[in-house]
């Protein structure tokens, strides 16, 4: 409920990921607003830009003790990447996932 409720707080930790993975060169697409994208939680959407079929989207929830995580949104809980605050590493781990998926032999 925390999560649905603090729309703010969310969006600020997708756009903190997004300053962090634009160095890196990936893509990304907001699924911030309601009204064009109509799901209850904000998503981050990185993608390789020459092929789209390479990407990850990110959401952000809140987990426990008040403090907040970023999350593959296609696995739900059990996507959890990293905590937030700390969005150098949370585009590093992305960017070893989306190197993998592009080079499976990198892992």
């Amino acid at each position: 409920m925390r999560t649905r409720l603090s729309r703010r707080t969310t969006i600020g930790y997708l756009d903190a990921l997004a300053v962090a993975l634009q160095p890196q060169g990936w893509r990304f697409v907001k699924f911030y607003r309601p009204e064009e994208f109509p799901t209850p939680l904000p998503m981050l959407w990185v993608h390789a830009g020459f092929s789209k079929e390479v990407g990850i989207v990110v959401s952000v929830r809140a987990t426990p003790g008040g403090t907040w995580g970023y999350y593959e949104t296609l696995r739900g809980r059990q996507g959890y990447l990293c905590p937030c605050g700390d969005a150098k590493s949370a585009a590093e781990q992305i960017d070893l996932f989306l190197k993998h998926q592009m080079f499976p032999s990198t892992w």
